[in-house]
């Protein structure tokens, strides 16, 4: 098929859906949430408008995360109850496509079409921009499945404006960076997602002007290893994060910036001066170790040890007194001793994270940490995991009762559980409400803090805000 009949094909695909309904369902990172809002985008100008029920939908994706065990069987469970669904809407009359999306597809596409063959769609994470043209392959009939790493960038063929994204909340998430050179050796993100790769400050820029202009007032750059990024600057220079941090707070209308996942190896020193000199930038920050052993991160091939991660820590607090810490532990990674957890556990202390996640060790099929013969037996990476969640909990308690007191400012995102309240976040991620006017929605106030709740702060405007 020519270039120009592919392009037919989809203009008369598009006439034929005009009306059609979408529903994603989106498991995982932060980064499918912001993947499965550009599906939207992407086929809203195809005629697709998006419904928060898969049964009224024309066009079900699900979205997938290949990182924790089990992936693939639980695609498979709901995959089972999408068909039944599917077979309910033919008997009406209502034909249903089902489009298999991200990191769960980019692995295992072709087992998804041999084993449910009612899939329609299957493409992976790097060329979802072509899904109006599979969608219009699919209607020739039979499965079709893409999964390459083309070398063109699937942002140049994305629409630039991110409506659907701005609809959904007053903080954005803007990918920036793809891909894992790392290799660290429990993870498949290297397989599924490719090499890392940036996007252009150009296009990052339209893309945040475009969000701030329909009303996002905090954006939240992504990427595998987002500290990675080194892209084409505006002077044709490659730039790297600290350089697009500061272009990116100088924009109009933006009030806070945030960026996740780091990596330990990626932090250069311009990128620790932009956390004490861009007052847009939050005072906080998600640094993965895994573990605090040495040998450990060795095993896992983190190349960084424990020293290294600490000298950093210390460096960050130097620089950004108040900054707040988050961190990825994996609790029973092969081999890893009692003495190996021990040492996890006096890393947590020692640093005192604001907040973490802890997870036992899954093997990932592929991944060379997957075929070590010394596994540690499951009720020990449980008991494991419990202690260590205790400690980081303990910690994470601290953290919010220390901010007892203080005046923070927050951003309010959306109103609060109870009637006359506003909910927001704190410059440390931690959720504020108050009572307050729904009109500050949008904006950032100052909140004095008067209680450490269970999973959030209490507190009251400062000064309190006019009706």
């Amino acid at each position: 098929m020519s270039e120009t009949e592919v392009h037919a094909s989809v203009d008369d695909a598009a006439r034929a859906q005009r009306g059609r309904r979408l529903h994603v369902i989106t498991w995982g990172c932060q980064m499918n949430a912001y993947d499965s809002a550009r599906m939207a985008d992407l086929l809203a100008a195809h005629g697709f408008t998006e419904t928060g029920a898969a049964e009224e939908a024309d066009l079900v994706i699900l979205n997938t995360c290949h990182i924790r065990e089990h992936a693939t069987e639980k695609v498979f469970s709901e995959l089972g109850r999408l068909r039944q669904l599917k077979e309910a809407r033919a008997r009406a009359g209502r034909p249903t496509l089902i489009a298999l999306a991200g990191c769960v597809a980019q692995a295992e596409g072709e087992e998804i079409l041999r084993r449910a063959p009612y899939v329609d769609v299957v493409v992976g994470p790097q060329v979802y921009h072509r899904l109006p043209e599979l969608l219009a392959a699919r209607a020739g009939g039979g499965a079709v499945i893409a999964t390459d790493f083309p070398a063109d960038s699937k942002f140049e063929a994305l629409p630039a404006n991110g409506a659907g994204q701005s609809r959904r909340r007053v903080s954005a998430f803007l990918t920036i960076q793809e891909g894992c050179d790392k290799f660290c050796t429990f993870c498949v993100v290297p397989y599924t997602r490719g090499a890392e790769a940036s996007r252009p400050a150009r296009s990052i820029l339209a893309e945040a002007k475009a969000l701030l202009a329909q009303g996002v007032r905090e954006i939240v750059l992504l990427g595998q290893n987002v500290n990675a990024w080194e892209g084409e600057g505006l002077d044709g220079r490659p730039w790297r994060l600290a350089r697009l941090l500061e272009a990116l707070a100088a924009l109009e209308g933006l009030v806070r910036l945030r960026y996740t996942t780091s990596h330990p190896c990626d932090m250069d020193e311009a990128l620790i001066a932009a956390h004490r000199d861009i007052p847009a930038l939050a005072p906080f920050l998600h640094l993965p170790v895994q573990s605090g052993s040495d040998r450990v991160l060795k095993a896992m091939n983190r190349r960084h040890g424990v020293r290294d991660y600490l000298t950093l820590v210390e460096r960050l607090r130097r620089a950004r007194p108040d900054i707040a810490l988050s961190s990825d532990f994996i609790v029973g990674f092969p081999g890893e001793t009692a003495a190996d957890f021990e040492a996890t556990l006096a890393l947590a202390r020692a640093v005192g994270f604001a907040q973490a996640y802890s997870f036992k060790y899954s093997p990932r099929p592929g991944t060379p940490a997957a075929e070590a013969t010394d596994q540690v037996p499951e009720a020990e990476k449980a008991a494991r995991l419990a202690a260590l969640q205790d400690v980081l909990g303990e910690s994470q308690r601290d953290f919010n009762q220390k901010t007892v007191g203080r005046r923070l400012p927050v951003l309010f995102t959306g109103p609060g559980r109870h009637p006359g309240q506003i909910a927001g976040r704190s410059p440390y991620q931690q959720a504020v409400h108050a009572e307050g006017p729904a009109r500050l929605i949008g904006t950032l106030a100052e909140v004095e803090i008067s209680a450490a709740e269970a999973h959030s702060l209490r507190g009251s405007l400062s000064p309190p805000a006019e009706p």
